[in-house]
């Protein structure tokens, strides 16, 4: 059983790391893309690494908290929370629980409760894929740059860009993609 804790707790260090981070696990292109493209300091994007990895691990060892609904990204210290969880009283604790790991300035709650079908969650991935695509043939946006999660069709963007006109371009390109009902806006600016 504890080989498997810790198994489980290195996927999820690893997928933190993958969002707005790659640098942290980047040997290849992409971490070195990131690194050269995104608007943060090194230092900014390894100690955010840092703190997702602590919230995640956080969120798997409390006995309330489910890890594998809640997506955690973070942006220069403020912990962003989205997913979907079963009550109001786990998506608290979620945010409580990452509150209280060094480093955080701020945590936002999105969390949404309920619960989703298989059919959502597979058409949730097909519009964060749609987003993507289109962030990516965008001229002047860099894609890398932005986490797409989607939940239940509520879209949250989050990372660092480098203009406002930018930025409102992202969430133009999020707000009109088929399936897409509301957008949550977690980009900064720099």
């Amino acid at each position: 059983m504890k080989n498997m804790i810790i198994l489980v707790f290195i996927f999820f260090v690893a997928h933190s790391l993958t969002g707005c981070a790659p640098v942290v696990v980047g040997a290849g292109a992409t971490g070195a893309y990131s690194v050269a493209t995104d608007e943060r300091s090194t230092g900014n994007i390894i100690d955010d690494s840092v703190i997702t990895g602590k919230v995640n691990a956080n969120l798997l060892g409390d006995p309330l908290t489910g890890p594998f609904r809640i997506d955690v990204d973070t942006v220069e210290g403020n912990v962003f929370l989205s997913g979907v969880v079963r009550t109001q009283r786990e998506a608290d604790k979620a945010a409580l629980v990452a509150s209280r790991v060094e480093g955080v300035r701020k945590v936002t709650n999105n969390l949404q409760i309920g619960s989703t079908s298989f059919g959502q969650v597979i058409d949730d991935k097909v519009i964060g894929s749609k987003i993507k695509g289109k962030l990516i043939k965008e001229p002047g946006i860099r894609s890398l740059n932005v986490d797409v999660d989607v939940n239940r069709g509520v879209v949250s963007l989050t990372g660092v860009v480098d203009t406002a006109r930018n930025k409102n371009r992202i969430i133009e390109i999020a707000r009109t993609t088929s399936g897409t009902v509301k957008v949550i806006d977690n980009l900064k600016v720099k």
